[in-house]
């Protein structure tokens, strides 16, 4: 009988995930590894050769590591449930003129659901992760209910807490995040004290897993041959309305790009604007392209159940933005963010995350921005 109970920890293959389920099984739990095949990996690059997130090897790794250690591993295929969600909302967005973030949708709509269904299976009350972020259980004041709220993980260069604003209450009651407390050299070292140093030594994969070749234009072009070719000979226009010469496709840029605009100017240009309707993709210079106002659409809120009134937060528009200060409202369905200051490149369809200090206050997805 294990000392505290099954847990079903999600193992990737790499040290942060590894780690985790170490720490868990040091601790008494009896350990379920499960590795999530989300994609076929061989056909996800064109033919080139891939490395990422929960190839094959990285499942064979996960495994290894498990049975080493005496503990359950399982692989589940939710490719269906993601090529459904997560690969034709990326291809949706791009083609609607929009910057997905498919790792937001994938945490929130498709790996949670998938680890707790899971775990009710086996009978586990909690599943962990290899996130760098905390959650905590907090008393909201004059109230009887608590809520959990996700915090920065402690190293600032690891804190994945963006990427989990989606989670719900249910969710985040029976979340762990363990190494959220450690910075990566400590998590690395603690690879290494264990005995697996080709985990300790492993690099990490910052590409969209299944784009690990990085190169998403190329993935649109395999995957929407017919509405990618129809885009081609688009306008490329000034902010004034002046022509600039063409592009191929609206879909291959995103708002503050400035390389790959395909024409020489004696200025660096950006992408201000995308207009999917006219196939115009409009260029300006860095000072077009700050926003004060931003609205963002299916708000999740954490830290606080609604959002009433005005309350000040300090935003981020995409995962390595150190946030600005802002004021949130309500505008019918959608968040009103004022910032106190002029922000640069937001960008429609990635994540607006809302913050108190170290804490989530919650999230949406950008939906528009003006002056």
């Amino acid at each position: 009988m294990s000392k505290h109970g099954r847990i079903l920890v999600a193992m990737s293959g790499g040290v942060d995930s590894s780690v985790t389920a170490l720490m868990l099984h040091e601790e008494g739990y009896e350990v379920i590894g499960v590795t999530m095949k989300t994609w076929d990996y061989a056909d996800a690059s064109g033919g080139k050769r891939i490395t990422g997130c929960c190839d094959l090897d990285s499942i064979n790794d996960a495994r290894n590591m498990a049975v080493s250690r005496g503990f359950h591993h399982m692989i589940i295929d939710i490719r269906e449930e993601f090529g459904e969600s997560i690969i034709g909302n990326f291809t949706s967005e791009y083609l609607a003129g929009r910057t997905p973030n498919p790792c937001v949708l994938c945490n929130t709509f498709i790996k949670w659901e998938a680890l707790l269904k899971r775990a009710d299976m086996m009978g586990c009350e909690l599943i962990a992760t290899g996130h760098y972020a905390q959650v905590r259980s907090e008393q909201l004041p004059d109230s009887a209910e608590a809520r959990w709220v996700v915090s920065r993980g402690l190293d600032p260069a690891k804190d994945q807490s963006y990427v989990l604003w989606g989670l719900e209450q249910k969710n985040l009651a029976r979340t762990r995040f363990p190494i959220g407390g450690f910075r990566k050299s400590e998590i690395r070292q603690m690879a290494m004290d264990s005995g697996f140093p080709e985990l300790a030594n492993k690099s990490e994969s910052y590409e969209i897993c299944f784009i690990p070749d990085n190169d998403y234009r190329g993935f649109l072009k395999r995957k929407e041959p017919e509405a990618t070719a129809q885009l081609a000979h688009g306008k490329l226009v000034s902010t004034t309305g002046e022509a600039l010469g063409e592009h191929d496709g609206y879909p291959f840029f995103t708002i503050g790009q400035r390389k790959g605009l395909g024409i020489a100017t004696g200025e660096p240009l950006y992408v201000t604007d995308i207009r999917p309707e006219t196939n115009t993709v409009v260029l300006g210079r860095k000072e077009d392209l700050d926003r004060t106002i931003m609205y963002v659409r299916k708000p999740n809120f954490q830290k606080i159940p609604v959002l009433k009134g005005e309350m000040e937060a300090v935003t981020k528009i995409r995962y390595k933005d150190k946030g600005t200060p802002s004021t949130l409202s309500m505008d019918g369905e959608h968040v009103l963010v004022e910032f106190h200051a002029p922000v640069a490149g937001i960008a429609p369809g990635q994540s607006a995350v809302f913050y108190d200090g170290d804490d989530v206050i919650g999230g949406g997805f950008i939906d528009r921005r003006t002056n």
